[in-house]
């Protein structure tokens, strides 16, 4: 948080014309189509292109109407959910994906590269401050509240640390420059 990867990632897949993935997204299309790991394993069960079923299926209801959510996923249910949408997604076209644990996700992925995009705790506390309009003390508590909240949830589902860089074919440092600067270091990179 604060280092400015989101921002990053949206910008570099407008400058790649790919599509861009984030957890709002993600979470957005489970969440409202009510989608459960049985349901994806379904979809993919039945045909070689179950995105492309998916996206037909949610873009055109009978009724126009969003079903009712009849049960809320447990995180893990989640974290499945998400991994199947993201392997979907990717397999379907090119894109980018802003954190949803994508270095572990497509880590088996011959065409994918993780980036990390990190920066010092001043730079992350100013960036957050001018965002969201908090003071300092909110700002750092803010960042070392979904920060811890981040790591945990990692380590539970990859067994890894989203801090260790080994996980990543780039790692930047946000501190002293723009996100377009970074978007340009990682079209040098990828070129």
């Amino acid at each position: 948080m604060g280092s400015g990867g989101r921002t990053v990632g949206r910008k570099l897949a407008e400058k790649l014309d790919v599509g861009f993935y984030d957890k709002t997204l993600i979470r957005e299309l489970t969440e409202k189509f009510n989608l459960t790991v049985e349901e994806v394993e379904k979809m993919k069960g039945n045909s070689r292109s179950w995105w492309i079923n998916f996206v037909n299926k949610i873009s055109v209801t009978p009724t126009g109407q969003v079903p009712a959510k009849l049960d809320i996923p447990t995180t893990e249910e989640m974290f499945k959910v998400e991994t199947e949408i993201l392997k979907g997604i990717a397999d379907t076209a090119s894109c980018v994906v802003a954190g949803r644990s994508g270095f572990y996700v497509f880590r088996d992925e011959p065409n994918s590269m993780s980036i990390l995009i990190q920066a010092s705790m001043p730079f992350r506390i100013e960036r957050v401050m001018r965002k969201q309009n908090l003071t300092e003390d909110e700002a750092r508590k803010t960042i070392e509240k979904v920060d811890k909240m981040r790591e945990n949830y990692v380590q539970k589902y990859t067994k890894t640390s989203r801090y260790d860089t080994r996980n990543y074919d780039l790692v930047i440092s946000a501190d002293g420059k723009t996100e377009d600067e970074i978007v340009e270091l990682i079209m040098e990179y990828i070129g």
